[in-house]
């Protein structure tokens, strides 16, 4: 079933004037705005409320609270404020949500979450609100790790649980890294944690270095059809570009979703020529496949290359 999306901030929006404020709405104030929302959710979690938001659990609102992240990113590339807004507005939602649940099951409150993270913040950023002193961001970071580690110890130093319980193993500065987290990005939160400490490469060439020798072992796998082997070096070898991409500053997941998305659009685009020409896309041989292929990608680059062209000419 598709969400009904409710934004009551779509109301302060279009009574906004040409000076940016906007009319009736605007002596709200953003916690004003809060407590409307997280009313709306209570009633309509109410006996007499929306029987769709009733039947949610934490379980099955899972894949919208993914869904609502990636079309935040999406929305971000788009360049589109107000369908940023509205897609923010959407994951902030999602939090409510679960809040009221966990409030009628007695866990906590969104006060209580709110409250985690605020004092959290105060705790991390001691070079702001305490007499630590932080010289760039770099060592923010250290700074950062080091808290969040003497957090852990703490917690576990108020535990009842019993010492053979796996959550009393000894702490981890890679503690914190979900295992639930897709693949790359548990890569990524993996290496950059261990960079913020000096466990690193010196430069990008190292980590072209290792990709290479990661390449040469996955084929050295492949000619002895060793299929477990095949998988653990092909493993390391997406870990090392995973990593390479972090060291580079590039975000995996975004960068691999751009390049599906243009892989999509040059196959759709050779399907589109192959029709136009009177074929069946499936039943072109090999070498006309490639030759679209290469048709579809400089008709990309042209087209592109016109946009930029215009955009230059505007300024």
């Amino acid at each position: 079933m598709t969400r009904v999306r409710k934004k009551p901030t779509s109301r302060v929006r279009k009574t906004r004037s040409s000076s940016g404020k906007s009319g009736n709405s605007a002596t709200v104030t953003p916690g004003e705005w809060f407590e409307r929302l997280v009313a709306v959710q209570a009633r309509l979690r109410a006996r007499d409320g929306c029987p769709w938001d009733r039947e949610q659990t934490h379980e099955s609102l899972r894949t919208y609270l993914i869904e609502e992240a990636y079309e935040v990113l999406e929305a971000l590339e788009s360049g589109n404020d107000a369908k940023f807004a509205e897609e923010m507005g959407d994951l902030l939602l999602q939090i409510v949500f679960h809040s009221q649940i966990a409030q009628e099951e007695g866990r906590f409150t969104v006060s209580d979450v709110i409250q985690e993270i605020h004092d959290k913040m105060i705790r991390r950023h001691p070079h702001v609100f305490g007499e630590t002193r932080a010289k760039d961001s770099a060592e923010v970071l250290r700074n950062w790790e080091q808290i969040k580690a003497e957090e852990r110890r703490s917690l576990a130093g108020k535990s009842q649980l019993n010492a053979k319980d796996e959550s009393l193993k000894e702490a981890s500065l890679l503690d914190g890294v979900s295992h639930g987290l897709p693949a790359t990005l548990e890569g990524f939160q993996l290496t950059r944690k261990a960079a913020r400490i000096g466990f690193d490469w010196q430069d990008a060439g190292g980590i072209f270095e290792k990709m290479r020798e990661e390449t040469a072992e996955l084929q050295s796998a492949l000619n002895a059809n060793e299929r477990g082997r095949v998988e653990e070096e092909l493993g390391d070898l997406f870990f090392a570009a995973v990593n390479l991409s972090r060291f580079l500053k590039v975000d995996p997941e975004i960068a691999l979703k751009k390049a599906n998305a243009k892989f999509s659009r040059r196959f759709r685009a050779m399907e589109k020529l192959a029709r136009e020409s009177g074929k069946e896309f499936k039943n072109l041989p090999r070498n006309e496949m490639e030759s679209l292929w290469e048709a579809a990608k400089k008709s990309e680059k042209e087209t592109d290359g016109a946009k930029l062209h215009g955009a230059r000419a505007k300024r």
